[in-house]
């Protein structure tokens, strides 16, 4: 404990204006990068390096298993090789957000914008199942979405119940695919996504629509509507799992719990980052 002491008054003896603006551009930097990952697949891959950092440590400084922290630190060089390989997409949306003005902007859209986007949703959906138009439309939540967007048609437009009902009707060139929602912004369609693997798919019989819905519900948080073209049911998906038969007040209610506006509260950033649930206010 004594030896801690000395070393910690050793370092704040040595500790100057410079040092101090040095640890702060290290932190931000630091910064920057969860801000970079936060929301995105990348994230289980951060926390596995930083498991195996910490693994490092203790084998090697407190234990002392030697052929342990070997392997490990035999194991880091090579993953600090493959870091740019690993977080590619990251990277490639980090320096595209560097040459456009204001992208590092979330939405956080009023209550009044978000319900406005929930009625075009559920005003679309329910006209489209009238006259037995298929479509797919996806809500994008805390995982970033782009690499399906990038497949598609980009629009860039304010959503409306008009423009949805306009893509899908079955004479368009964009009713194909998915639409992609991001905050109050109809950013793509035409879109591809990822069908699920799951072999349950094929014993109950969904379509393509309702497949790729359920694949792209699996590996991100999004929220996906699908109206069938055959029989004219809304349903959702979200999580791998589908909810069906739904009516437009149900829908709404549905998608009122789950398209929340981004927002970034005190700490929540971290929270997010380390996977800690936030605690429910119900106690």
């Amino acid at each position: 404990m004594e030896t801690l002491t000395r070393d910690l008054s050793r370092l704040l003896e040595q500790l100057n204006w410079m040092s101090a603006l040095d640890i702060l551009v290290v932190a931000l930097m630091f910064y920057l990068l969860l801000v970079i990952v936060r929301g995105t697949q990348a994230v289980n891959l951060l926390r596995g390096m930083i498991v195996l950092v910490m693994l490092v440590v203790v084998f090697s400084g407190l234990f002392q298993l030697r052929a342990v922290s070997w392997l490990l630190r035999a194991t880091l060089p090579a993953l600090l090789l493959a870091i740019p390989v690993i977080f590619q997409p990251e990277i490639r949306r980090a320096l595209t957000r560097l040459g456009r003005a204001g992208s590092w902007l979330t939405f956080r859209g009023h209550q009044e914008q978000v319900l406005a986007v929930i009625d075009c949703i559920v005003s679309a959906s329910d006209r489209m199942a009238q006259n037995r138009h298929g479509g797919l439309i996806v809500i994008e939540r805390e995982v970033g979405l782009q690499e399906y967007v990038d497949t598609g048609v980009s629009l860039d437009a304010t959503p409306s119940a008009e423009l949805i009902v306009q893509i899908f009707h079955k004479d368009t060139p964009l009713h194909d695919g998915a639409v992609v929602l991001r905050g109050d912004l109809l950013v793509a369609a035409a879109c591809v996504l990822p069908l699920s693997t799951d072999a349950r798919m094929a014993e109950r019989r969904y379509g393509l629509r309702h497949r790729a819905a359920i694949g792209v519900t699996e590996s991100t948080d999004a929220v996906a509507v699908v109206i069938s073209e055959e029989t004219g049911g809304i349903s959702v998906a979200y999580n791998g799992r589908m909810i069906r038969r739904l009516t437009p007040k149900r829908l709404s209610n549905i998608l009122a719990a789950f398209y929340q506006p981004r927002r970034i509260g005190s700490g929540g950033w971290l929270r997010r980052v380390l996977g800690i649930k936030e605690k429910s206010s119900d106690g």
